[in-house]
């Protein structure tokens, strides 16, 4: 039964996914069921007023980094707070947190961060080496780069590339394609579910735009406890209070190896797992609450 609505949350959507995305329906339909109604928002949609709701709950918000300036902007001037805190969410926008984190013993796949202007220059250090190039703000695969160092078709590649961005250099990890990438999802810093993501036959992206697929698994005590070092590791740094992350990695030569942290919009994986989306929404209640 559900009770009287008592709170109200902005959930940020974007001009890609506006509604509320399949995989939070039931998250949402939970949160009504506990008083409180959430509500999709275009984040840059300026006829929203933010002010008539309690707090701002980042979803589908999947075009953030092609408009990185409007949207720290944007987050700068809410009126409201966000869920995650608007300090962890500008923290959690650059990559280069994961040098960040591998300073403090979080096992990450090798990373150099680089300006574009150098970045030919990082690329001489690798000839014939297999390598990925990402900015270091950015997500789904937008102009990332996979290729043979000294390759031509490669070096065509690199040279589209926008030479106004820091760049992040990685060894391809042939795992991705052979075994999976793990994605292991907690809420407010527990363990909640995982799943196992695989890319298309001939390719190495694994997001379902480029035809990747997922399966839910639970993995050994050791992936997990990989994944909690990285979130302990990120409360080091001055984010300890996480109400939802994806940790994604890797497993290499036996060790789980972390590949990004998503604390702004991940896909949560909540359809999978109805039970997940009803500790997230009982989580966000007590938050509310607060």
């Amino acid at each position: 039964m559900s009770v009287p609505v008592n709170r109200r949350l902005a959930v940020a959507t974007s001009s890609i996914v506006p509604g509320i995305h399949p995989d939070d329906a039931h998250l949402a339909t939970t949160l009504r069921r506990l008083g409180i109604e959430a509500i999709p928002c275009v984040w840059n949609d300026p006829d929203v007023d933010w002010e008539q709701y309690d707090a701002v709950l980042m979803r589908s918000t999947w075009d953030y980094f092609k408009h990185y300036a409007a949207f720290t902007g944007w987050l700068d001037a809410l009126p409201i707070p966000t869920i995650n805190n608007k300090t962890l969410l500008r923290w959690n926008s650059d990559k280069c947190y994961l040098t960040q984190l591998a300073a403090l013993g979080v096992d990450i796949i090798p990373t150099e961060v680089t300006p574009a202007k150098h970045l030919r220059q990082a690329l001489t250090r690798r000839a014939g080496q297999q390598v990925v190039i990402k900015p270091t703000i950015s997500g789904t695969a937008w102009h990332t780069a996979r290729g043979k160092v000294g390759d031509a078709a490669f070096d065509q590649a690199i040279a589209q590339l926008p030479d106004t961005f820091e760049y992040l250099v990685q060894p391809f990890v042939p795992e991705v394609v052979s075994d999976g990438e793990w994605s292991l999802v907690f809420f407010d810093g527990e363990y909640s579910h995982s799943v196992i993501k695989r890319p298309a036959v001939g390719d190495y992206r694994v997001q379902s735009e480029f035809g990747g697929s997922s399966e839910a698994v639970h993995p050994d005590a050791s992936l997990i406890a990989g994944a909690q070092r990285a979130l302990s590791a990120a409360s080091a740094l001055g984010h300890p209070d996480v109400a939802y992350a994806r940790v994604d990695g890797v497993v290499s030569q036996g060790r789980f190896l972390l590949m990004e942290l998503e604390m702004i919009e991940p896909f949560l994986h909540l359809g999978v797992s109805p039970a997940a989306a009803e500790r997230f929404a009982g989580n966000l209640q007590k938050r509310l609450a607060a």
